[in-house]
């Protein structure tokens, strides 16, 4: 190379210099995508979960709607609230659907998250909802005393809105310490409302029909076991089950949480039905 040989120009380009808050903004959305992945298989399992939860509560409450004239009058509120039940669930399980398709697209058999995060307030505004009508239903069906009816109504209506109540901080908690707080609060009223299926309608149960004694106590059995099923699932990414990450979703969770709300209202309402005519038939 002679002395007078050209020499490509050399560009210094000045560094980008963020502010503190455009860092935050771009480490924030950078550590929530990374944690946010998906695997094709869980996304296909929470995808169809919540499908299938829409069918079904669809279809539930056109049931429980469509049979109330099947029924003696003293029995169509039972399963009103019912039909209820399920077309809250049909909406909310709607909405939480379109929350997880804004989180996750899926492209050429790839699962990519879009960096909106899933709300998760969908599921809990709805147990705040239908819960407590759960419980009435069977209350109503089991047509006690007006006096009976209010009384038990009241005091597990009011103590299921508290359990959902506590619960949800628990839900959105970004630590297993925290989790573990709300969850335990939450247990007090949930033990309440399993004393009072367990011994406080024994005594009414055995006052039922014969011919409908047996549907009324696997109505509470279903209650109880389906129940039960929700703090297990709540504990699963304490116990290393998913991740634990506000707005990301845990898979095992949200199909676990998906299949106790199809038992323990489209099911459970099935049974509320069963009990209704077959009483009706009865002229009890």
């Amino acid at each position: 190379m002679g002395l007078f040989s050209p020499v490509a120009p050399i560009f210094i380009v000045p560094p980008v210099v963020l502010s503190e808050l455009d860092y935050q903004r771009y480490y924030k959305n950078y550590i929530f995508l990374r944690g946010n992945r998906m695997e094709l298989g869980d996304y296909n399992l929470v995808f169809n979960s919540l499908s299938f939860a829409i069918a079904a509560f669809g279809a539930a409450t056109v049931f429980m709607f469509a049979q109330r004239s099947q029924v003696a009058p003293a029995y169509r509120t039972a399963l009103t609230l019912s039909g209820l039940v399920c077309l809250i669930a049909f909406y909310h399980y709607v909405r939480m659907f379109e929350s997880f398709d804004h989180a996750y697209t899926l492209k050429e058999g790839a699962v990519t998250a879009t960096g909106a995060a899933f709300n998760d307030a969908y599921r809990y505004v709805d147990w705040l909802l239908t819960v407590p009508l759960l419980l009435l239903e069977l209350i109503l069906v089991m047509r006690l005393s007006k006096e009976d009816t209010y009384s038990k109504g009241t005091k597990l209506a009011v103590a299921s809105a508290l359990m959902i109540v506590l619960g949800y901080p628990g839900e959105v908690a970004s630590t297993g310490d925290e989790r573990w707080i709300w969850w335990i609060a939450a247990m007090i009223p949930f033990l309440y409302i399993v004393k009072e299926l367990v011994g406080g309608l024994s005594a009414s149960i055995a006052e039922q029909p014969t011919d409908v004694k047996g549907l009324v106590a696997n109505a509470r059995t279903l209650t109880l076991l389906s129940w039960c099923f929700y703090p297990i699932v709540f504990i699963l990414p304490m116990l290393g089950i998913g991740g634990l990450e506000l707005g990301v979703i845990n898979p095992a969770v949200q199909v676990g949480y998906t299949i106790a709300d199809v038992i323990a209202k489209a099911g459970f309402g099935v049974v509320i039905y069963m009990i209704a005519q077959r009483k009706s038939d009865a002229g009890a």
